[in-house]
């Protein structure tokens, strides 16, 4: 697949879930030389209220265990994305950008102490069983959600496949609450799917954004092309409910429509977050007209793509303002067991707009056609309603704070 970048690119580039990765000396430098001094008088504070916690609290506590806790205070206050991984997170990251993993099928956020369903993935449990983007867990079996921490209900919903799950779900514009019972499953996502519309006009479904999806979707558009007996005459790309993935895949897709300028770039405070990704020649549709449905569950690199080819005038986006998720988040191994999910920059369509908390805005506004009389656009959360989210550039920094955290939960 075509694509250069201006520079260096580093092992793994990933918007969503995942990241990307540089040198742990170069972070421990950076450290050691910077000129600002700790606060001395905080550091006190720090020991003073771990040695009354050690010594005063109701029940005994694992020194390492307030360590973590004290850590995971210390990322989790900076936006919603940037955490720590233990060692079960860290192997579920890596699991799950694999593209198979164990669970229901859903990517959640947590909302004012409940599960909130950002988007079900498509041919997951969670989706056959009716769970729908913008329902709200709140008992899990027969555990209450509230008073679970984000990672403790995704362990929660993780288990053998062949297992049950029951879901207590309230549900914008029902009175009562729902149960719905779902069957763990190993989860296989096939992340491209491709039809005929009509004689010469094809539809592409991407639900995300892995590996292989640029050589799935390249691989899907020739059997379009060999089915219909020749070139397409045009395409519908299916982006809507895709919450993003890996950058490199979001980079390929954008590519493969188009034959020059820049795809996105990236800024932040450290050298290896200064990316600029450029398109090559060929357009693998050969300049046939290109339609892009989104809606409030379109996050990340589905952003990317859609802004990169809004910018070029290289399709029409149509549906509804995307959520929001403009930031990138790098993994920073702290030893071969747990590591450290760090927010570092900012993406950029190629015109300069930062998606941060703003999203796209598509070119045709449209309701979602898929909608039901019990689910309904302002049920949907997005990257604006998290709790402490990143700011864009032109809010000045004002990000909000709250009672919410998305994670791209990957069950």
């Amino acid at each position: 697949m075509k694509q250069r970048l201006t520079s260096a690119l580093l092992a793994v580039v990933m918007v969503g879930a995942g990241v990307f990765s540089y040198d742990r000396s170069a972070v421990a430098e950076r450290t050691a030389d910077a000129e600002t001094g700790l606060p001395l008088e905080e550091l006190r504070v720090f020991a003073e209220v771990f040695g009354r916690i050690k010594n005063d609290y109701v029940e005994p506590v694992d020194d390492r265990k307030l360590l973590k806790y004290a850590i995971e205070g210390m990322l989790s206050g900076l936006d919603p994305h940037s955490a720590y991984l233990d060692e079960d997170d860290y192997r579920d990251l890596r699991v799950g950008t694999s593209g198979e993993f164990g669970g229901l099928g859903i990517e959640v956020g947590m909302e004012n102490g409940f599960i909130k369903v950002i988007s079900p993935i498509d041919d997951t449990p969670a989706q056959r069983a009716g769970v729908l983007a913008g329902d709200l867990i709140i008992k899990l079996d027969d555990k209450p959600v509230k008073g679970m921490t984000l990672d403790e209900a995704v362990k929660e919903m993780r288990g053998k496949p062949g297992t049950e799950l029951r879901l207590t779900i309230v549900r914008e514009g029902i009175d009562k609450p729902l149960v719905i019972k779902v069957v763990r499953d190993v989860i296989k996502t096939v992340s491209v799917k491709t039809r005929m519309l009509e004689p010469g006009f094809g539809y592409v479904r991407l639900s995300q954004f892995q590996a292989r999806t640029p050589e799935d979707m390249l691989s899907g558009l020739g059997a379009l092309k060999r089915k219909g007996g020749g070139a397409l005459k045009g395409l519908v790309l299916d982006l809507r409910n895709n919450p993003g993935g890996v950058l490199n895949a979001a980079v390929a897709i954008s590519d493969a429509f188009l034959t020059n300028g820049t795809i996105v770039y990236t800024e932040g405070r450290i050298k290896d977050s200064q990316l600029k990704f450029k398109a090559a020649p060929d357009d693998v549709l050969e300049g046939a007209p290109i339609v892009v449905l989104v809606n409030g569950g379109s996050a990340s690199a589905s952003e990317i793509v859609a802004g990169a080819l809004q910018d070029h005038k290289r399709a029409v986006i149509m549906g509804q303002q995307t959520f929001g998720k403009g930031s990138v988040q790098t993994i920073v191994p702290v030893n071969d067991r747990t590591a450290v999910k760090l927010t570092t920059a900012r993406y950029f369509t190629p015109n300069g707009r930062s998606i941060q908390a703003e999203g796209i805005v598509p070119d045709i506004k449209l309701a979602d056609v898929h909608l039901t009389r019990n689910e309904a656009p302002a049920t949907r959360i997005k990257e604006a309603d998290l709790a402490g989210h990143l700011a864009s550039p032109s809010d000045n920094g004002n990000g909000a704070k709250g009672d919410k955290k998305k994670r791209d939960e990957t069950d």
